[in-house]
């Protein structure tokens, strides 16, 4: 299924997207983190509202979907360096030796920080003149868990979405750390839907692109992660408690702003499109914060 939360007027919802439709779901479950903690039986239900022609739907066009969670419970959970390529990219960008993460290298961005498809992404020139664009494929827990094996780690994964990480590459300098360069309001763009686990049958195996007003600027696969999504998944639970709806940025691909000779970065007008296979495309567009 792929689940969205959109609003219709002035009320917000969930529901699904079927044939360019959606189906009303909010019979089942007020919001999306409620939904994902309702597990394999909710979501059975809500298999069977799908099929039922008595469920309201509407056109998809009518609708404004938000991000599937509009506001996560705690900090989004991100991974840097998680893609060869581009640790070699941005290490070679900032003069430092091209070595490898011998571990996962995790952050996490403000809930603040989150973005709706279609949402404009903020630029304040007096802030930061440097804004980049990362494609990530994230995961959603859907169950309770710590000290998760690898091997059972895929069965705590909800389901999958995109993620645009914004990231302010002089902030990223100034504070020597990944927290304040990339939680800047508007900064996460999320969606534009979860797909359920059941829909992925191998999530390091999809491609993943990024294109900026029509221009392909990151062009890989999940399959060139360094740490997959079960390691991932069993070295953030080892002694820390995962809960249903936390997200997880699994890292971007190279093909960033700050590798590229010179460096290039976001301005206002630019229209970003964020893709990955079996998932669907997360657009949004740079807007000078005078603007809007």
């Amino acid at each position: 299924m792929r689940l969205v939360t959109y609003r219709d007027n002035t009320h917000q919802r969930i529901g699904a997207v079927q044939d360019n439709n959606v189906c009303d779901l909010s019979a089942l479950a007020p919001d999306m983190l409620a939904l994902i903690e309702g597990g394999p039986a909710l979501l059975e239900r809500a298999r069977t509202m799908i099929a039922d022609a008595a469920t309201p739907c509407m056109p998809l066009a009518s609708v404004e979907l938000l991000a599937p969670i509009p506001r996560p419970r705690k900090n989004m959970i991100c991974l840097g360096m998680n893609y060869a390529a581009h640790v070699y990219e941005a290490q070679r960008a900032r003069g430092r030796p091209e070595k490898l993460p011998s571990h996962p290298v995790f952050f996490t961005k403000n809930v603040t920080a989150i973005n709706h498809p279609g949402g404009v992404i903020p630029y304040d020139a007096d802030l930061s003149t440097q804004l980049d664009w990362e494609v990530e494929l994230v995961c959603i827990i859907g169950k309770l868990g710590k000290n998760i094996a690898s091997d059972d780690a895929l069965n705590y994964v909800f389901g999958y979405t995109i993620m645009n990480d914004i990231s302010t590459r002089d902030l990223q300098v100034q504070h020597q750390q990944f927290f304040r360069s990339k939680s800047l309001d508007g900064s996460a763009p999320l969606g534009p839907w979860i797909v359920t686990a059941d829909e992925i049958s191998d999530p390091h195996a999809l491609g993943l692109r990024l294109r900026i007003n029509g221009a392909t600027r990151q062009d890989s696969t999940t399959g060139d992660m360094i740490f997959n999504i079960p390691n991932i998944i069993a070295t953030l639970s080892r002694g820390m408690t995962l809960e249903p709806g936390d997200i997880i940025a699994t890292g971007t691909p190279s093909g960033v702003g700050l590798g590229m000779q010179p460096p290039q970065y976001l301005k206002p007008g630019d229209v970003i499109e964020a893709e990955i296979d079996g998932i669907g495309v997360l657009t949004n567009t740079v807007v000078a914060e005078h603007d809007f």
